[in-house]
């Protein structure tokens, strides 16, 4: 297949940055950091991820630029000394060839500022900030653009249960797509990937839909009202980050929902772009809130396109219609 190196080294990439997540979760996470409202542990997992990935993608690919989210110049403060060794000491225990005079530099090779013309990776190191904290939903989002389309993703999740309906099951998936060659699952542990579909459900009320645990993040209310137009009765599936894109793709909800919160907020490329690909692999549909295609051809940000919907594509036209009447409404 054209993208085969690709996948492969992404896969193993993201997979080793899964195992750095799941321990500084593990040793870094307790009851103290949420009451402190302590982003420290989270902070160690994005530097850290964005290094191990960023360091694979430049040894596989060297021509290759990289959109990623975070840059190195709080590490390189003298108050920032202590984290960038701890951001080391869990980048080299899954990377041992990682030499700690190139973290801040392997870090900052995701200063690329994407674009319509080429090809280039973008990365999101912890999609979740909130969720990764609460030991409940983030993930791990890797694309490849190619002239302003997503032609490659993979998403990590390390908290993600095999079946949703018992979450504390076995726990863990890595979701890959490739342009034309459907979306796969493969869970922690094994090296089996199993191809995934979106719901074949083709009337909303029995469509279950996935929203954002943070409000801020996406419009409670208008989802409710949403709801109720679709005469949706099922309670939304609120859980953190793009794993709510991997839901959608293997079909535990038929609908996803990111409405704007305010008139100038701009959706950043690193958001969407893995979830977005596993979803329309799967054979379900993205665009913006009007309708439109997500335009990744403008830089880092979406800034052609307001808020998210997703569907299984049965019912795309119906999500729209809903969401503008509403929208349209304030």
């Amino acid at each position: 297949m054209k993208y085969d190196p690709e996948l492969q080294i992404a896969i193993e990439a993201v997979k080793k940055a899964c195992s750095l997540c799941v321990s500084v979760q593990s040793s870094l996470v307790s009851d103290e950091t949420m009451i402190k409202k302590d982003k420290s542990p989270v902070t160690v997992a994005d530097f850290g991820v964005q290094a191990v990935i960023c360091h694979e993608l430049k040894k596989a690919f060297p021509n290759d630029p990289i959109v990623a989210e975070e840059d190195s110049a709080d590490l390189q403060t003298k108050e920032g000394k202590a984290l960038s060794q701890k951001v080391f000491e869990y980048a080299c225990a899954v990377l041992p060839e990682l030499k700690e005079e190139e973290i801040h530099s392997t870090i900052d090779s995701g200063d690329y500022d994407g674009g319509p013309e080429g090809r280039f990776w973008t990365l999101d190191p912890i999609d979740g900030t909130k969720g990764f904290l609460r030991g409940q939903q983030y993930a791990i989002a890797l694309a490849l653009i190619e002239n302003g389309e997503v032609v490659l993703g993979v998403l990590g999740c390390p908290n993600l249960p095999r079946d949703l309906e018992y979450p504390e099951s076995n726990k863990g998936c890595i979701f890959s797509a490739v342009k034309g060659e459907g979306s796969s699952v493969q869970l922690f542990g094994e090296e089996t990937e199993n191809k995934i579909t979106v719901s074949d459900i083709d009337h909303p009320t029995d469509a279950p839909f996935c929203e954002s645990v943070e409000s801020g993040h996406s419009s409670h209310s208008d989802s409710e009202q949403i709801a109720q137009i679709l005469g949706v009765t099922a309670e939304p599936i609120r859980i953190d980050s793009q794993c709510k894109y991997a839901v959608l793709a293997r079909g535990d909800a038929s609908i996803y929902l990111r409405l704007p919160t305010s008139k100038d907020y701009v959706e950043k490329i690193w958001d969407h772009a893995a979830g977005c690909i596993i979803v329309k692999e799967a054979g379900g549909r993205v665009t913006d809130v009007m309708g439109e295609d997500l335009d990744f051809s403008l830089g880092r940000t979406l800034s052609n396109n307001k808020g998210v919907v997703g569907t299984n594509r049965e019912l795309h036209d119906l999500v729209i219609s809903a969401v503008m009447e509403v929208l349209n409404s304030e």
